[in-house]
């Protein structure tokens, strides 16, 4: 679900749904470095080739799981019978069958931008309540992500290959994967759950939509399905970030807020980049100021998407609460520390809280999830637009759809489809339109995290519901259940938990129904 590039990854996400392009300082000089944007799940700040490039360079152990892996020969093009589209790729799913029996519930994650096996890592609630539906769990590969490769290593050369990415082809995808599954199975009447987070759980509540008679239900975590079009204020994502360090201290917020002008005007010294290298404990001297805006960016907007109220190890490792740590961080240093100083200092925290790295790689970050992919899907349909305002803790900008545009053309050859996305899944006047046509979906959210804005935040009918909590983060209630998990966190669960029993047993209730007639 980039900065100096194209953005994605929710995210998680995230996660981008937007370039680096739309955002545009609007009073800025030249100088002024393009900031980062954010998919739903996470960026990095890589062209398409160089992400490519350092991930196959630097491969990253995958983790154990509780999984069988699996590959489907899955159709390259779902949409056309042109004879080309008949090519065949190997699409990879993760399976747990452990609690299921034959005619009990498969529970499918829809995947997002990255690597299975890192969401599968991070979604350890599926796992927790298999036992409690004798479910089947499925984890589907995105296409053009981790290892499902139609084209291999040739799969993001040109618009020629990367044109079969595309959310449509991607939930085409599941479908096929589940339908024959449940074939080979021999378990047609078994029902279907899809679950997903940040960009994943945009797919599963468009697939419920999409695909009714295949899944008879939806959980959708954090899925920003209304942050397309003017349906939701472009300033609401950077808002919400700004948002959460200034709850957490007043100080920290302004603080964040000045360091900006501070690196800007060091920066322009004579000595000055070398100065922030040495600042910024830099592994390489930086040639402009860009990737430090980057890096700092970067480090503020994952920290408020996963401020988790427990240990975790999704974008980082990182304490609980880190959006509180950080801020200690800042406001902990005496008076008369430069901002600069302080705002590495908490920077530290997000890069660095296992105390592994003695200095630190602002440019040329490897791409260790395999979200590659997400630059071409920001530059065609993904397109999120962002602004920032001068309430934000980052620089004021603007949204310049056109200057976007021109660099998707020149990277990829190909212009943003910017209203695709509403066109193809709706998203406008919500609730009348699915409140008639429209079932079986929850949408959760935590106003922690800054998709949140973007999300479904209030009931639409009695069967497509909107669970909202005060503190919860990205995606939270897909995290493991913990010891130390606070008692809303529990009540969430609880909450899904108890909906999507009582519309399983209607689903068995009707099946009966249906026998008899």
């Amino acid at each position: 679900m980039a900065p100096s590039a194209i953005p994605f990854p929710l995210l998680y996400l995230s996660f981008a749904v937007f370039a680096s392009l739309l955002l545009v300082p609007p009073a800025a000089s030249s100088s002024t470095p393009k900031l980062p944007t954010f998919p739903p799940s996470s960026y990095y700040h890589h062209s398409l080739a160089q992400r490519a490039k350092h991930s196959a360079a630097r491969p990253k152990p995958k983790p154990k799981l509780p999984y069988t892996t699996h590959y489907f020969p899955q159709v390259l093009d779902h949409f056309t019978f042109q004879p080309k589209g008949y090519k065949l790729f190997p699409q990879k799913y993760l399976l747990n069958s452990t609690f299921w029996h034959r005619g009990a519930p498969i529970f499918v994650y829809t995947g997002n931008e990255g690597d299975i096996e890192w969401f599968a890592s991070n979604t350890g609630f599926l796992m927790d309540v298999a036992p409690k539906f004798h479910a089947l769990l499925v984890f589907i590969e995105h296409r053009f992500y981790g290892e499902s490769m139609p084209f291999g290593n040739g799969s993001y050369k040109s618009a020629e290959t990367l044109g079969y990415l595309n959310s449509q082809q991607a939930l085409a995808d599941f479908a096929v994967v589940i339908r024959s599954l449940k074939h080979n199975l021999s378990s047609e009447s078994s029902p279907v759950v899809v679950f997903g987070g940040s960009y994943g759980g945009m797919l599963a509540s468009w697939f419920r939509l999409k695909y009714p008679h295949i899944a008879m239900a939806a959980l959708a975590s954090s899925a920003p399905i209304l942050q397309f079009d003017d349906i939701t204020p472009w300033s609401s994502f950077y808002d919400a970030v700004s948002q959460d360090f200034k709850d957490a201290s007043l100080n920290c917020y302004e603080v964040i807020k000045g360091s900006w002008d501070e690196l800007e005007a060091l920066s322009a010294q004579k000595e000055g980049l070398a100065e922030i290298s040495r600042t910024f404990r830099a592994c390489k001297n930086v040639q402009s100021v860009d990737p430090v805006w980057d890096w700092l960016w970067s480090a503020y907007v994952y920290t408020a998407m996963v401020n988790y109220p427990t240990e975790a190890n999704f974008m980082m490792p990182l304490p609980a609460y880190p959006v509180e740590e950080m801020c200690k961080i800042i406001d902990g240093f005496p008076a008369g520390t430069s901002k600069l100083t302080r705002v590495f200092g908490a920077a530290s925290l997000y890069y660095n809280y296992s105390q592994t790295h003695k200095c630190f790689e602002l440019e040329h970050a490897p791409d260790s999830h395999g979200l590659h992919g997400w630059d071409w899907q920001a530059c065609t349909e993904m397109v999120m637009p962002m602004n920032r305002t001068e309430h934000s803790m980052f620089p004021p900008s603007g949204f310049d759809y056109k200057e976007f545009s021109q660099e998707c053309k020149r990277q990829f050859g190909v212009m943003p489809r910017p209203h695709w996305i509403t066109t193809e899944f709706g998203g406008k006047n919500i609730k009348l339109v699915l409140k008639r046509y429209g079932s079986n979906i929850i949408f959760s959210n935590g106003m922690q995290d800054p998709w949140s804005r973007g999300g479904v935040l209030k009931n639409i009918s009695s069967s497509i519901i909107a669970l909202v909590t005060q503190k919860g983060a990205h995606h939270v209630d897909f995290r493991s259940a913990s010891k130390d998990d606070p008692h809303w966190l529990v009540d969430l669960r609880n909450q899904e938990v108890g909906i999507l029993k009582k519309w399983i047993n209607e689903y068995y209730e009707d099946m009966k129904h249906s026998m008899k007639e």
